[in-house]
């Protein structure tokens, strides 16, 4: 009996973490990912110029 106990507060506990890392965390992630690179173009346009004929 308490084996089973312990594996649906086991079970609990990962759905908790999961519904954390999916809708708190990876959005986080992705938005700081992608800002990033954004950053990285445009400081790279600052130097460079923007692409295209002269």
């Amino acid at each position: 009996m308490q084996s089973g106990t312990l594996e649906a507060g086991k079970k609990r506990r990962e759905a908790v973490t999961f519904l954390i890392l999916a809708v708190l965390i990876w959005p986080f992630i992705a938005v700081g990912v992608v800002a990033g690179w954004g950053f990285v173009v445009w400081m790279y346009y600052m130097f460079t110029g923007p692409p295209g004929p002269v």
